[in-house]
């Protein structure tokens, strides 16, 4: 298969939504971990979650956009509620017994999720007005619902970056970040910016939930593949970091995306195409980790650590 410039460039809009819609996970949790010093694995069930809300909402009210809003406000409310009764009793106690605690709440929600919607994949359809696709330029057409995937993450990322440098929350959000005890000495009520925190971040987990549920299955156990993407990102851009959860997930979502769409095309052009087929994706997967280790080996606290 030849590689002409359209396969490119589509490729590359597909990472960038994909990489966005990352950034949406990574940006809750880098801040819980960079401010709580929390490991939180739970924070791909509340995506899981969050998705099948829409899905629920959805099907009730007939309109996209109100499920979405739905979602998120569900979602964000079982976050607040989850940091409240459960997590807050964890944060003292030492980084394994969070990740036990939290892979714990894993099991938990897959299993509530199983007995309340089932065992079968749910789809969500994407509004009417999306419908047909949008000819970026003569010749080259692109999904519109893809198109509007990446505005709206775009959208989300300069709000969220307003909210972090320009406002009084934000001003507090960075202070934990860069030294809790002293945010705290200052009057800070950690306990209230903690439950915030989960909050916002349940949330955003619930739009990426529904914008890419619509594009995939929303199925049982789908957040923990793309929690390990999320700690891989935060990794990257640097913990506790907004601008390094935004640069870290359009990294890792555009060379996962090219990696393997790409890949496998340049690999047959040099190899017998059955061993290409089979070595192909196996490189493109472990290519995203390739790139941390690379980052890691140069900047030892991601591209832009919060602290420091």
């Amino acid at each position: 298969m030849g590689l002409d410039l359209t396969f490119v460039i589509e490729n590359v809009l597909n990472g960038l939504q994909f990489g966005l819609m990352l950034f949406l996970l990574a940006a809750g949790l880098t801040l819980v971990f960079g401010i709580m010093d929390f490991i939180n694995l739970a924070h791909g069930s509340l995506y899981m979650v969050g998705a099948y809300f829409a899905a629920t909402f959805i099907a009730l009210t007939g309109s996209f956009w109100l499920g979405l809003v739905l979602s998120v406000g569900a979602t964000a409310i079982l976050g607040a509620l989850l940091e409240m009764t459960i997590l807050r009793r964890l944060y003292k106690r030492d980084h394994m017994s969070q990740v036990l605690a939290t892979f714990a709440l894993i099991l938990i929600f897959n299993e509530g999720v199983r007995m309340i919607w089932g065992v079968q994949p749910l789809t969500l359809n994407t509004p009417p007005i999306f419908s047909q696709p949008v000819e970026l330029f003569e010749g080259f057409f692109y999904s519109s619902f893809r198109l509007f995937i990446i505005v709206a993450g775009l959208a989300v990322a300069v709000l969220m970056y307003f909210i972090v440098v320009k406002t009084r929350l934000g001003m507090l959000v960075r202070a934990g970040a860069s030294n809790r005890e002293m945010a705290v000495t200052m009057g800070v009520d950690i306990k209230r910016v903690f439950t915030l925190l989960f909050a916002v971040g349940a949330g955003l987990c619930a739009v990426a939930g529904t914008l890419l549920g619509s594009i995939l299955a929303v199925q049982v156990g789908m957040g923990e593949s793309i929690l390990i993407l999320a700690f891989v990102v935060i990794v990257i851009g640097g913990i506790g970091s907004i601008r390094g959860a935004l640069v870290g997930a359009l990294l890792v979502g555009v060379v996962d995306t090219l990696s393997r769409s790409l890949l496998p095309a340049v690999l047959r052009a040099i190899m017998p195409a059955d061993f290409a087929s089979s070595v192909g994706p196996a490189l493109a997967s472990i290519l995203i980790y390739v790139l941390m280790a690379a980052v890691l080996f140069f900047k030892p606290q991601g591209l832009f650590p919060a602290r420091g």
